[in-house]
């Protein structure tokens, strides 16, 4: 009967490692054909002209306190 218990157990746990292993690899998979089908980020900051505008904004807002 306890040997039962222990095949049991080790099919079992065997089972969940085998499930896990897979898990990761498909999620490591997956992350790694986002990260290659994905174009890199643009660091594109503001303009002349926008940070003129902002500047001018913030100006008529203290002018108008």
């Amino acid at each position: 009967m306890i040997e039962q218990g222990l095949t049991l157990m080790l099919v079992g746990m065997s089972t969940v490692f085998a499930f896990l292993t897979i898990l990761v690899a498909a999620t490591s998979a997956m992350s790694g054909l986002v990260r290659w089908a994905t174009p890199p980020p643009v660091e594109a900051g503001p303009t002349a002209e926008q940070v003129a505008a902002i500047t001018a904004a913030i100006a008529l807002h203290r002018r108008r306190r």
